[in-house]
Order: structure tokens, then sequence, then C-alpha cells
């Protein structure tokens, strides 16, 4: 839904604020409940909406939608520009990923995004995973060949999540979603053009209230952005992110699941904070099938 190409500029600005967003987040999905014999409740819908504010003033705004199924998973996020964002560019995006549930993990499958703005620029990249490999991509228009970029090889496609799985944060075990484990982990990211890890580390809980939907707490983590491969080392946005040590996810409950998503990031930018929060937060959970639940 967004791109970081161009300088670090006003009018690039809003697109580098927005990759960064969507940065911020984690991986995995599913639930390792408590072992006995009743239905299982590891399934669960989000309908969300997000306003997307620099500085204060808006810019954007955005819905996203996620479905946890028994042994499935699917989420799908559109946006565009708004308010002040229109005066330098209009523009509108929508991801998808899908994929399957084993072992309590999100196994991405496929995954798409597609971005258009007014000057008629486009921006498209399709993604098949198997086992955590992706096994096909392609990306248009490609990279802009550079002697400084650090080229992707085999093997920074191995072990890897789409920037939307990884935007899921799955927390074992049966007991409080709201721990500091939730945010403990790092996250190996490919997103068609570029292979980063994401370390997410516990910093606070809070308590929030959605317009439209949720009222409870939220765990909130720190992210730190680490570039591997496919950057060009020197490029403003790719320096200014890597030091950037204030970036904050909150993270709150799909109902039914043990499955975090963003509720808000926060992303400090040279002309003030790049804000995305939701608005509405509607989540549901969906009885699944009776079965035997082992730890």
């Amino acid at each position: 839904m967004c791109s970081s190409k161009g300088p670090l500029s006003v009018g690039s600005q809003g697109r580098f604020t927005c990759r960064a967003i969507v940065f911020a987040a984690a991986a995995l999905a599913a639930m390792i409940a408590e072992a006995g014999h009743r239905p299982l409740l590891a399934q669960g819908k989000l309908d969300a909406r997000y306003s997307v504010t620099l500085a204060g003033l808006p810019i954007g705004h955005g819905s996203w939608m996620v479905e946890i199924g028994e042994d499935h998973f699917s989420t799908a996020a559109s946006g565009a520009t708004a308010g002040l964002m229109r005066v330098f560019a209009s523009g509108q995006g929508q991801s998808a990923a899908r994929g399957r549930i084993s072992g309590g993990q999100l196994l991405p499958g496929s995954y798409v995004s597609n971005i258009v703005t007014d000057q008629k620029k486009y921006d498209a990249v399709r993604m098949v995973f198997s086992g955590g490999v992706v096994k096909e991509f392609a990306v248009d228009p490609p990279s802009v060949a550079s002697p400084d970029r650090v080229p992707v090889v085999e093997a920074h496609r191995h072990g890897v999540l789409d920037p939307m799985t990884a935007s899921l944060l799955r927390v074992a075990g049966a007991g409080d979603l709201f721990v500091p484990q939730a945010c403990q982990r790092r996250l190996a990211v490919f997103d068609g053009r570029m292979r980063y890890d994401l370390q997410l580390a516990f910093k606070r809980l809070d308590r929030v209230s959605s317009h439209t939907g949720y009222d409870g707490p939220v765990v909130i983590c720190s992210v730190y952005f680490f570039p591997v491969a496919g950057h060009v080392p020197d490029r403003a946005a790719i320096r200014y992110l890597a030091e950037l040590r204030e970036i904050e996810a909150w993270f709150a409950p799909i109902a039914g699941t043990r499955v975090l998503v963003p509720y808000r990031v926060s992303v400090p930018t040279p002309i003030g904070a790049g804000v995305m929060q939701a608005t509405q937060f509607i989540s549901v959970p969906q009885a699944g099938k009776a079965r035997v639940l082992v730890q």
C-alpha cells in the first residue's frame, strides 16, 4: 500500500512514513489452547478502519480485514491518501495475504500488493510461498539497478514472512495475552524487493477505546528495523529507519484467538510523528469444531 522511493522530502515523507508503518509489526498466528475436550474457539474475524496522520494532519485512511480459520487465514487491506497528502500526490492501494495454519503458526501461501498514483505510477508485487520459502515472486517495476544495492540472494528468501503475515502476533500458551513475551521476537520479512528484520521489544501496557468496537488493554512494543538485502545502505530513508529507536506498535486482540494485530503505530519523522490509529476495531469469535487439544 506504500512506496518508499525518493529522497526524504515532504512529498515523499508520506510514502516513507506509510512504508515504515507497514514495517511495524510482527509474525505468526493461531493458537495453542488448554488440553481437554471442549469446542475450539481459535477462530475469529476482524473488521478495522484506520486513519493516518503526519504531524497531526490527516494524510490517509484505510481498512483491514483479517479472518483466522481453523486451518487457514486471510488478510486484506486497502487505503488511499487524504487531506494534505492530496496536495502533493494522491493514490490508492490494496494488499492481501493468505495461507494455512499448522502447529499453531501462520504459514504464508501468497501475497499481493498493488499501488496506483494519480501520476500514472504504479507498484505491483506478487509472491508465492511454500514452507516459509518464496517459491515465486514478481515485482513491477523492478528495483532500480545500482552498484551500491545489497543483492538479494536465494538464502534471503528462506524462512521469511510477507509484510502482512508479519503484522500478526501469535501469543503462545493459554494464559494472559498481554504479557511482555508477546513482544519479545525477531521477524524475518521479505516484501518482494527488500529483505529486512523487525526486532520487537516490550515497552508497556495501556488501554484504548476506539470510536467503534474495541475497548480494552493493548500491549505496546518498540520496533527496530534492520535492513538485510535489497536496499542501498546510503539512502536517506534507509539510514533514518535503521537509526530510529522510538517506533511504537500497539497491539490489540482478535476475539476468539490468541492473535494480536496493530491497533496503533507511531513513527517519528523529521516533520512530526506519523501515526496510524484504528477508528473502528470490531472483532468477533467463531466457534470451531470440538476436538482433543494437546499442549
